[in-house]
């Protein structure tokens, strides 16, 4: 019996071992990849899309549905929140103070890309 317990205690501490040796070495899988469409999305569908629960925002001329990344945002909501359903490019270039965004976000927004506005051409 005793013989049992230190072969399962061992077992139990490698395993522990080789977990956070792996979790050290190789990278993190991501939650949420990258999903880039070709998906078009017309002004009045992005109005629609103006509640916190669902928020959807251009930027830089692709739509970016936020939702679930709003209560992970660093800032407060009554920041972020008057650009649901909105063309935010120049909020997200401006930040706050004039401040861009980093590379960082950047790469974090393009995993919520949805589609690109459709832009109405002058007549």
């Amino acid at each position: 019996m005793r013989r049992l317990y230190l072969s399962a205690t061992a077992v139990f501490w490698l395993l522990v071992i080789v977990y956070w040796a792996g979790s050290r070495w190789w990278p993190a899988v991501e939650e949420r990849p990258a999903v880039i469409t070709d998906r078009m999305i017309a002004p009045a569908e992005l109005a629609r899309h103006a509640l916190p629960e669902d928020c959807w925002m251009a930027i830089r001329g692709h739509v970016h549905d936020v939702s679930a990344y709003l209560p992970e945002h660093p800032s407060r909501p009554s920041v972020v929140l008057p650009w649901c359903g909105r063309e935010a490019t120049e909020a997200y270039d401006a930040k706050n103070k004039g401040r861009p965004h980093s590379a960082q976000a950047d790469e974090l927004l393009a995993r919520y890309r949805i589609g690109t506005l459709l832009v109405d051409k002058p007549r």
